[in-house]
């Protein structure tokens, strides 16, 4: 399903389309595709929010299959391995960045389904240094999820600062808060969930968030950190006017809308913190799959045939996805 000029979903820009068989290059591998979760990023780059790297470009980086062939000097990976593929494609290694442990933040990161085709597709070509085995207590639809939704999550949980038995705030429940709110609960947090969907205030009280309510509703009490998966910049202030002294919004989305001013006494003082979150490592992904395994976390998914990906993302958009979205391939 390839995208050859960003476009609004409703005009269903995601076309059909037959290439050759791509060849691993060297320390690259193959992957016959399975299953590839849908994110809003995705939907950022069709819709031209976010800008492509090349045109053509086959979306997705939630790349769930199993190992075809490997390139030359690859050797971490044989044929028939199960592996997943997330949003990371590749950095330079080099920089100061990537030196510090800050690869996330490399000024030559190549990203899959933006930079490189991505797993909208039947096969697909990845760094084998970017690729991780997957636990076995999870089916390759319900490990989809957990290779962005899961694992940019996990990051953005851990940059609000939030300790364990604290309480926190999630604003959005789609792919990430739902399994977000999974490891906060496993670390004894209280969760407070923000959303305008009743069905997702729903979802997340059966997860066990001790309190739902729209966006801009004052929850019972403070929270001591807050994490914004919406894409919506009307709801920084609305989180900032919520959290406790000393305490941390971390801003989860590649995309935001215009963001309201800020009054300063009201939002910002008594050492208040605002920070984004950009992408991912390879180590918030180990920890993660890790963690997983270990709860283990249960992903609710949505599953489309992937010639429907122009709907799957369209319903994406309306907010009318339980958990997350999945194309099986």
């Amino acid at each position: 399903m390839t995208l050859k000029q960003p476009r609004p979903i409703e005009e269903a820009p995601l076309e059909e389309a037959e290439f050759p068989r791509p060849s691993p290059g060297p320390g690259e591998i193959r992957i016959a595709v399975s299953a590839c979760g849908i994110c809003h990023t995705d939907l950022h780059i069709v819709e031209g929010e976010v800008s492509p790297g090349k045109l053509p470009i086959v979306p997705g980086h939630q790349i769930v299959g199993r190992v075809e062939s490997v390139g030359q000097g690859a050797r971490h990976f044989r044929p028939e391995d199960r592996v997943g593929v997330a949003w990371l494609h590749s950095t330079c290694g080099h920089c100061s960045f990537c030196r510090r442990g800050q690869e996330n933040l490399c000024l030559q990161a190549r990203f899959t389904g933006r930079d490189v085709d991505g797993g909208y597709a039947t096969e697909a070509i990845a760094c084998e240094d970017f690729v991780f085995p997957l636990p076995e207590n999870f089916s390759d639809l319900e490990a989809a999820p957990l290779l962005c939704a899961g694992i940019v999550g996990f990051r953005a949980l851990r940059l609000s600062g939030i300790e364990r038995g604290e309480r926190l705030g999630l604003y959005g429940f789609g792919a990430s808060a739902h399994i977000v709110i999974q490891v906060a609960r496993h670390w004894g947090c209280q969760v407070y969930v923000f959303s305008r969907g009743e069905e997702h205030r729903r979802l997340a009280t059966r997860l066990g968030a001790v309190w739902t309510g729209e966006p801009g509703e004052t929850p019972p009490t403070k929270l001591h950190g807050a994490v914004i998966f919406s894409p919506a910049g009307e709801q920084v202030p609305q989180a900032l006017q919520v959290l406790e002294r000393g305490s941390t919004l971390a801003l989860a989305g590649i995309y935001m809308t215009p963001i309201p001013e800020l009054d300063y006494p009201t939002h910002l003082y008594y050492e208040k913190t605002v920070r984004t979150v950009t992408n991912s490592t390879r180590e918030d992904a180990r920890e993660l799959l890790h963690l997983a395994a270990e709860i283990p976390l249960h992903t609710q998914v949505e599953v489309f045939p992937l010639s429907q990906a122009n709907q799957a993302l369209r319903k994406l958009k309306e907010g009318k996805i339980q958990g997350a979205g999945v194309l099986q391939v």
